[in-house]
């Protein structure tokens, strides 16, 4: 821009210093039009270049941020083989009120899937406070309720403080109404080494297992009230699922995808769309989240609702034989600390 910049104060400068004593011809008027032109075009396009590498800039730290937040499940894990996806209605962002993550730890592999009330990027606090959490807690409770008690604490905690932001007591105490509406559904999973499924449901779809005979809701019993609405009891009801066999996989979401609809008000066939991706042997989860992203766009025409978050994972061990006198496996959990 320094070039365009200098010939536009030269020629200002001898425009305003050097005035014509006599009119100026029309070849004058002609060269003196192109220069302005010239010298206002390549502004113009300077100041646009600049724009756009600023806008560059800035949408890869978003998109380096989006990453760390929601980040991308390792292909493998444990064992298993996984695969996500999200769809946001916020245009130009990756992630909205949709949360996912799996974690290998030594009480097995621990999923979470939740779902924040509304969508888009207002929610992303939520998920933050959540995700943040269950990183931490899921490496050190040995039960999985203790797991959905810390994600509780946390989302009471950011709730506070979102309160106290927008309604500030005027004695600095806590505000009379910590939650403004706001809640999120969690389900929480815990896949043993031998295949066997533990659950924690607060108001979350449940998810699907995939495998020969093709798509199963894995509905393990009345899910507890999304966190954020009301305290958890002090009995947690660990629901304990089918096993999870080998080939065999589970499909997390959502309700955006389950809710989707098309111009006419059809609800979206997900049971059929997981059904046709199941056909398969084994399940690749990368196909099905493929697949049940292009159907549900083409399904409402590219206009969802809702954010959108799919979750696959495949049990890849081997099987192992039961041993006398047990129909299952059972896992060795560590003794809980004394804390």
């Amino acid at each position: 821009m320094l070039l365009p910049t200098a010939w536009g104060v030269a020629a200002l400068t001898w425009k305003i210093a050097c005035p014509a004593d006599e009119p100026e011809s029309l070849c004058q008027r002609i060269v003196t039009g192109v220069v302005f032109f010239t010298v206002g075009t390549a502004l113009v396009l300077g100041i646009r270049r600049q724009l756009s590498r600023e806008l560059r800039r800035v949408r890869a730290v978003a998109h380096a941020a989006q990453r760390v937040l929601l980040r991308p499940p390792p292909p493998r894990l444990d064992g298993l083989a996984l695969a996500a996806g999200q769809l946001s209605v916020s245009r130009g962002a990756a992630i909205g009120g949709d949360l996912y993550e799996a974690v290998a730890t030594p009480y097995g592999v621990r999923i979470v899937i939740g779902d924040v009330r509304g969508h888009g990027l207002a929610a992303i606090g939520a998920v933050a406070a959540v995700l943040g959490s269950f990183r931490e807690a899921a490496h050190d409770e040995p039960e999985l309720g203790g797991v959905l008690g810390r994600l509780d604490r946390a989302m009471q905690r950011y709730l506070r403080e979102r309160a106290r932001d927008e309604h500030p007591a005027a004695d600095g105490g806590e505000p009379h109404c910590p939650s403004a509406e706001e809640f999120v559904t969690v389900l929480l999973l815990e896949i043993g080494t031998d295949g066997s499924v533990v659950a924690l449901n607060c108001g979350h779809p449940w998810p699907y297992r995939l495998g020969r005979r093709g798509a199963e809701p894995l509905a393990c019993g009345d899910p507890l009230p999304p966190l954020g609405m009301f305290p958890l009891p002090a009995e947690l009801p660990v629901h304990r699922c089918a096993r999870l066999l080998s080939g065999e996989a589970l499909f997390l979401h959502t309700d955006g995808a389950a809710d989707a609809r098309d111009a006419s008000g059809k609800f979206f066939g997900l049971e059929a769309v997981l059904a046709d991706a199941a056909l398969g042997s084994p399940v690749s989860p990368a196909a099905v989240i493929t697949t049940v992203h292009s159907e549900l766009l083409r399904h409402t025409g590219g206009r969802l609702a809702d954010d959108v978050a799919l979750l696959v994972l495949r049990n890849d061990r081997s099987r192992v034989p039961a041993q006398c006198g047990d129909t299952a496996l059972r896992r060795t959990r560590p003794e809980p600390s004394n804390r």
